[in-house]
This record gives C-alpha cells, sequence and structure tokens, in this order.
C-alpha cells in the first residue's frame, strides 16, 4: 500500500468529517445499528461485526457516550428501519477497480444511483465479483511520525510483537497491516504502550494498484468518489487507485 495516498485519503476524510460530521456520524450510527442487530447482539467481544463498527467510530471521533446511546437504542428498537447491506463493484476512470458498500432501505433507489455515477464519470458498474478478488479484508492502522519518539525499528518490533503482519513507512506515517482477525488485539496491545491511532480500522485492501496518469480522467475519479461520498446509502468506498 502507498503510505502517502492512504495518509491523502485520511487527511481528505478527516476534512470531511470536519466540514459535514452530523452527516458522517449518522453514517456511522447506521452501521452501529444494523451491526447489533444482524450481528448477534451488543457485546462486542461476541459480536465481530459491531466490534469492527464500534473501531471504525472512534477513528472517526464519535464520541463514546454517542456510540453507546446507538448501540442501546438498536437492541430496543425491533421495529426500527431494515436497512440492507449490498455491496457493489465496477470500474471508475482509468480502470479503476472498486468497491461500494451500501447499507438501503430501498435496493432499487440505490442501485440507480450508483449506476447513475458510474456512468456520469466515465466508470462501469459490474457484476458482483468482478473486481472483488483484488480485495482482502484487513487491520489497518495509521500512525503520525510526530505523535511519537520512537524509531521506525522500535515501532515495527511493538507492532510484530503485537501480532501485526506487516509495517510500511514514510515521512509522516507509520502504517501497520493486521489480519482482520487480529485487528482489535493489536490495538489494545498498541495502545497499552502509547500509541495513539490517527485511523485503526478494517478495511479492503487491494492486492494490486493503478495509477491515473490523464489529468481529466484523474478528476473524473476524484468527482466519483465525491459524489458517492455524498449519498446517504453509500457506507464505505474502496479503491484501488494510488494517486487520488
Amino acid at each position: 500500500m502507498s503510505g502517502h495516498s492512504k495518509w491523502s485519503t485520511i487527511k481528505q476524510k478527516k476534512g470531511k468529517i470536519d466540514a459535514a460530521r452530523a452527516k458522517v456520524f449518522t453514517k456511522i450510527g447506521r452501521e452501529l445499528a444494523v451491526a447489533v442487530r444482524d450481528g448477534g447482539g451488543t457485546d462486542p467481544a461476541a459480536n465481530s461485526k459491531l466490534r469492527d463498527c464500534i473501531a471504525k467510530a472512534k477513528s472517526n471521533n464519535v464520541p463514546n457516550e454517542n456510540i453507546e446511546r446507538i448501540i442501546k437504542k438498536a437492541a430496543g428498537d425491533a421495529g426500527g428501519t431494515s436497512y440492507e447491506a449490498i455491496t457493489y463493484e465496477g470500474y471508475g476512470p482509468g480502470g479503476v477497480a472498486m468497491l461500494v458498500e451500501t447499507l438501503t432501505d430501498n435496493r432499487n433507489r440505490t442501485a440507480g444511483d450508483i449506476r447513475h455515477y458510474f456512468d456520469k464519470f466515465g466508470g462501469n458498474m459490474g457484476t458482483p465479483g468482478c473486481v472483488s478478488f483484488i480485495f482482502e479484508k484487513k487491520g489497518v492502522l495509521i500512525i503520525e511520525r510526530e505523535s511519537i519518539s520512537k524509531s521506525e525499528d522500535a515501532v515495527m518490533e511493538d507492532a510484530l510483537e503485537a501480532g501485526a503482519s506487516d509495517l510500511e513507512s514514510d515521512n509522516d506515517i507509520f502504517t501497520i497491516f493486521t489480519e482482520h482477525s487480529d485487528l482489535h488485539d493489536v490495538i489494545k496491545d498498541m495502545s497499552s504502550k502509547g500509541y495513539n491511532f490517527a485511523s485503526a480500522e478494517a478495511e479492503m485492501v487491494p492486492n494490486s494498484y493503478t495509477s491515473i496518469s490523464d489529468k481529466t480522467l484523474l478528476e473524473k475519479m476524484q468527482k466519483l468518489l465525491d459524489v458517492l461520498d455524498d449519498n446517504d446509502d453509500v457506507q464505505n468506498i474502496w479503491h484501488n487507485c494510488d494517486n487520488v
């Protein structure tokens, strides 16, 4: 994974959170509620889906009291809106592989919206399985270099001792990868050693990357990401472009 590209994505994401925090909180709240209803209860230790959602919420600065309130409400709200999880696959401008994860109460509306976005910005929505083989679910932890005084070797040693599978670095950040099942143990272990994370959550990580050299296509790709992100039904967007 390109650390610079990943950090650029995180900074862009955090900027959007600051600009539209209520909307982001609403999306994460929907994920938490669905995780409680569909994932097996309110105990994160027994509900891996909920555990992932809580990690994501904390990475996005959702206050603990908000998380607890959403979980409690979802547990007692059997008659609430029923959301369906649907992942759309396709290719963006320049042949970029994309996964778009949604939670929707109207699959026809959402499918129509996603297809329209792909068509409008030069992409192509595909069939299930057309690009998912390119991605693998992993834990990804981001640590800003300026937040710690340890050397890269020391961070690598701490990460591997905690159960991480790999570490990459650049001038700004350390990117730590874990197996999905090990994510929360690694977070707990490294937090106990004094590490703070700019981001720490489960992600769909591509096993190969592509770059867009054409400026027009690159602009279309950014517009496609922006319009998808603005859609209330879209929860996560994963892609393998390393320069957007």
